[in-house]
């Protein structure tokens, strides 16, 4: 099945860039529309949470909106599901800003916490190290740039295999001043702390790679 036939849903509930990820999936061959309507979202092939600014706001938009259960119901039936810088931390079990802690989607365990380094925020571009056999980053060279705009990230992976002879999540990591998580492939659900939108060409291939896996 050609990816131009995938159905992508980037699900607009006023915390993410939605047109410059609609350009950016139209432009890999997906057939996009920005959508928060719960039956369009349900029945995509693939759905797109972006997010930009404050975590906690970002969680209370979702949830007026019925993200939060839309994004649930999706991975339940196994269904994609692709988040994208705070449309990530999101996914986390909870974030922390300014001291103040807001409980996330807890799709994975861990904190989101302010980067500790010279710098902050990391604004701008950097390599990515994912694992050999990441279909996210596939065909992509490991010196390659993505485009990084964020103050806070997740510094540890926490979540444990409980069959050691599954295949568990994929892992790819990013440093300034410490490492963070800068991707996750796990089973239908995906995500980059990075924008792949505004990440030129290797952004653009990497979404063609998951409009592939559809």
């Amino acid at each position: 099945m050609s990816s131009a036939a995938k159905k992508i849903i980037v699900f607009d509930y006023g915390f993410g860039n939605v047109r410059s990820a609609e350009r950016a999936l139209a432009h890999a061959g997906a057939d996009v529309e920005i959508s928060r309507d719960y039956d369009k979202a349900m029945a995509a092939d693939g759905l797109l949470v972006p997010g930009v600014g404050a975590f906690g706001a970002c969680m209370k938009g979702l949830r007026e909106a019925r993200g939060d259960w839309i994004v649930g119901r999706r991975l339940a039936g196994g269904r994609p599901v692709m988040g994208i810088c705070v449309g990530m931390q999101i996914l986390f079990g909870r974030g922390i800003e300014h001291g103040v802690e807001a409980e996330g989607l807890d799709e994975w365990p861990g904190t989101v916490e302010p980067l500790r380094a010279p710098v902050v925020p990391h604004m701008g571009w950097n390599t990515v190290t994912a694992p050999g056999d990441s279909r996210l980053f596939a065909g992509l060279d490991k010196e390659e740039r993505y485009y990084f705009v964020h103050s806070y990230a997740v510094r540890t992976w926490e979540l444990e295999v409980a069959n050691p002879h599954m295949p568990g999540p994929k892992v790819s990591w990013t440093t300034h001043g410490e490492p963070f998580v800068a991707a996750v492939e796990n089973g239908p659900l995906w995500a980059t702390q990075f924008h792949p939108e505004k990440s030129g060409d290797a952004g653009a291939r990497l979404l063609r790679n998951w409009l592939d896996t559809l």
